[in-house]
């Protein structure tokens, strides 16, 4: 089975039911694979979530029982946090915003998240990228790592 790196995008897709909420879930319950989050989703997660509350797509007790749910499952290694960030991941980001960011559109919180899927896909330890961000997927693809949009999982990305 293959493991994953899931921008906060589609990690958010956990704790609020939307479009790509079911085929996320499913590839955490795949048995045999890993679902690998980057820290800098930690903090985003926050973003994200006062964002839908701003929207009014949620409520502050929803938020506090998506806060829990996110921290039941780090702790039962549904997802895994990966490596701390180092200085070779602003580096790499920095290189993919040069590369992508006038022609494709990157930003830098996608770059470092991109940077640091690309860093564990170089060594072996994820296969795929998972971003609800369909720009995002096409950038991760083009940088040599195969992406999925959770919303639109048939699609080719190209």
């Amino acid at each position: 089975m293959p493991n994953y790196f899931f921008d906060t995008s589609a990690c958010a897709k956990l704790y609020h039911k939307e479009p790509g909420s079911d085929y996320v879930e499913r590839i955490i319950v795949q048995s045999g694979s890993l679902a690998i989050i980057s820290h800098l989703s930690i903090v985003e997660m926050e973003s994200v979530l006062s964002i839908k509350v701003r929207t009014g797509e949620i409520n502050e007790q929803q938020v506090g029982i998506a806060r829990r749910c996110l921290r039941a499952d780090l702790r039962q290694r549904r997802l895994l946090v990966g490596p701390p960030i180092q200085p070779r991941h602003f580096h790499a980001a920095r290189l993919l915003l040069v590369k992508y960011g006038a022609t494709e559109g990157l930003r830098t919180l996608d770059a470092l998240q991109l940077a640091i899927a690309l860093d564990l896909k170089d060594t072996g330890r994820i296969d795929v990228f998972i971003a609800a961000d369909q720009r995002l997927c096409r950038i991760a693809t083009l940088a040599g790592c195969p992406a999925i949009n959770p919303q639109q999982p048939s699609a080719t990305v190209t």
